[in-house]
């Protein structure tokens, strides 16, 4: 299974390559409690076929069926939901008590909608950071340069101009099939990452199983060095065998992976550590990248709360949190 942006990307593709007109709907803003951050998506086509979501469920019903009766025929639609001070949105309330502002933007089936959805999805795969733009007066849709780090949406009032941060999809690479593969896997799947397992041991691949994860027979070293890795990827190195361990860590340090991380105590990281840096080629640069141990500090025992160890700090890191930050 993809990541959910990436699968709302590519179905909206595949609608537009049919010449279907389309529907992508963004949440541009959040107040209060709500189930989904700004910048989430969803594309619904012309018969009503939806993938992707903006709320528990009861948004997207309503949206359907105002579809359904002949709305959202403009280019750009702002949606308010949840307000009972808004009139366009007052009888739907939401089960969170949140209001949500959702751009609806109508695609008709033109080249140049193929093409504009096409360089959503080369962002999404890491072939490129970039700005989308959109003048909800117009309907003007351009792409720009990334600039940084910041919100995912910005609602500039003043211009009437939306900004939507795009980067690629978030990435698991888990090298090695071990007892904390699994939850650490379900985990991820269960936090928007698109997970991949690797090991070498085809038996072991066969019996592997996490829904929404792809398992490949090969060295993880091997995928990675395959151009694997972009800016929000993070890789794991969890089985204890160096010769799958420190394999995957030489190649890991030459990606713009965000994060790389490998299990083991104080003293087994130690000796890594020294390995790398003598057999390994490496720099002290380089294996000070390492994370390692791996995972937060929780006392962690059992492979499920050391899973959990491992993807908190892969979410901390991607937050830009101090390992001590409050």
């Amino acid at each position: 299974m993809q990541h959910l942006d990436r699968q709302v990307i590519e179905q909206a593709i595949a609608w537009a390559q049919k010449s279907e007109t389309l529907w992508l709907c963004t949440v541009l803003a959040t107040f209060g409690s709500s189930p989904r951050a700004p910048g989430s998506w969803m594309v619904v086509s012309q018969t009503g076929q939806f993938i992707g979501s903006l709320s528990g469920g009861c948004v997207e019903e309503d949206f359907i069926q105002r579809l359904g009766a002949g709305e959202f025929d403009q280019p750009i639609t702002v949606m308010r939901y949840g307000d009972p001070n808004d009139a366009q949105g007052a009888h739907l309330a939401l089960p969170c008590g949140g209001i949500l502002d959702v751009l609806i933007e109508r695609l008709p089936a033109e080249p140049e909608t193929l093409e504009h959805l096409t360089t959503l999805l080369a962002a999404l795969q890491g072939h490129r950071r970039v700005l989308r733009n959109v003048h909800l007066s117009s309907g003007e849709r351009y792409f720009t340069d990334e600039p940084g780090l910041g919100p995912r949406v910005i609602h500039d009032a003043e211009s009437g101009i939306v900004q939507m941060r795009l980067a690629p999809a978030r990435r698991l690479i888990i090298a090695g099939i071990s007892p904390i593969s699994a939850p650490c896997a379900a985990f991820a799947v269960t936090l928007g990452f698109e997970v991949i397992v690797c090991d070498p041991d085809e038996a072991a691949c066969e019996d592997f199983s996490v829904p929404g994860v792809a398992v490949k027979a090969l060295l993880p070293s091997v995928y990675i060095a395959a151009g694997a890795c972009h800016s929000a990827t993070a890789v794991v190195a969890l089985t204890h065998d160096p010769r799958i361990d420190d394999l995957a860590m030489i190649e890991a340090v030459r990606t713009p992976a965000f994060y790389i991380g490998v299990m083991g105590s104080r003293r087994t990281s130690a000796a890594r550590a020294g390995r790398l840096l003598r057999s390994g080629g490496l720099s002290e640069k380089e294996v000070n990248r390492l994370h390692m141990p791996i995972g937060l500090a929780l006392g962690s025992k059992t492979p499920a709360e050391i899973a959990l160890a491992v993807m908190a700090d892969i979410v901390r890191v991607q937050h830009g949190r101090a390992i001590n930050e409050l």
